[in-house]
């Protein structure tokens, strides 16, 4: 059994360990806050039977296995490489790291010790996704992508009347770009591998970071644009068009449906999900990963490891030519 500590005590924790509680072979078991009376408040909530308020007591522990961390985007290479260095395997939040510069560190302890470090990314482990990847080479060769995650931020309305909280605050390396844009730019390269090149657009919210952006990414034949938004919605479908058909998706965050329509006229439609909780897709393949003994030694493991080193390459370009810099670059 892997026992599992989490790093942070927000709602994505919350679902996190409904994932868990629907996956064999793994088991939340620890609790990790800067407060002890949090810790501890979290802990009695979720039936958790160790607490922490010290990473390095974390870490140390040999009761806990792998830790999952939620905690904000600037504290993930650290705590992250903390963790890997102590031998544990790493589930770590999107976006996984600040930069590239802070993923090779990351990558660099996981190699070190032999552990799995994974991404939890959503969009990449559901079942939709899998039928989309099986039905590409059908419907090619592809020749445009339209990707789009554009959520109206439930803390906007709080950033116009001048209270700045944690999504709309650089120096935790958050923005649009990296808290919804990181999706469907990880859908991309996971689906197409790295482009060639990118040009990027943003609109940068008065005082603070990008509430919306565009990235145009150019491949061998292809371009692939991405929009996404904290300030406003879309109910558009994402689609991938190919000379011999098209591929409809959705939503632009995690797939749930997806749809093939091939030239001449036949369709097919991916079958429903049967799993509502979406986030037990990727805590089972965190579970194979870490029985397969490290994830850079199986297939899976190196493309999810590329995918997150090649999205991360156009975050950082994107966020170059946006004008986006954190403190942690």
């Amino acid at each position: 059994m892997i026992n599992l500590a989490v790093i942070g005590t927000n709602f994505i924790t919350d679902r996190l360990l409904e994932g868990v509680a629907l996956c064999p072979g793994i088991q939340a078991t620890a609790v990790y806050s800067r407060t002890m009376e949090r810790a501890r408040e979290y802990a009695a909530a979720h039936s958790l039977p160790l607490t922490f308020n010290s990473l390095d007591q974390l870490a140390a522990c040999q009761d806990i296995d792998a830790v999952y961390i939620a905690s904000p985007t600037c504290c993930h290479a650290a705590q992250g490489v903390q963790m890997l260095q102590a031998g544990k395997h790493v589930l770590c939040e999107k976006p996984i790291a600040s930069n590239q510069r802070e993923l090779n560190q990351m990558l660099q302890a996981a190699d070190e010790q032999g552990v799995v470090l994974l991404e939890a990314i959503r969009a990449v482990f559901t079942p939709a996704y899998r039928w989309l990847q099986e039905r590409l080479e059908r419907i090619g060769p592809v020749r445009r992508v339209s990707l789009s995650f554009c959520q109206y931020s439930s803390r906007y309305d709080k950033f116009k009347n001048g209270v700045i909280e944690n999504a709309f605050r650089p120096e935790l390396s958050n923005g649009a770009i990296m808290d919804i844009g990181v999706y469907p730019l990880h859908l991309m390269v996971s689906l197409f591998g790295p482009p060639q090149s990118v040009t990027a657009q943003g609109v940068v919210l008065p005082g603070s970071i990008d509430g919306e952006g565009t990235v145009l990414a150019r491949y061998p034949g292809m371009l692939a644009q991405v929009a996404y938004s904290k300030i406003s919605d879309s109910t558009l479908p994402n689609e991938i068009q190919g000379e011999g058909g098209c591929l409809l998706f959705g939503p632009g965050g995690v797939p749930r449906w997806a749809k093939a329509v091939y030239r001449g006229g036949a369709s097919e439609q991916a079958p429903a999900d049967s799993c509502p909780q979406d986030m037990y897709y990727e805590v089972r393949q965190f579970v194979h990963l870490i029985h397969a003994c490290s994830g850079a030694s199986v297939p899976e493991g190196r493309q999810y490891r590329q995918a997150s080193l090649h999205t991360m390459q156009v975050l950082d370009e994107a966020r170059r030519q946006i004008g986006i810099r954190f403190p942690a670059d």
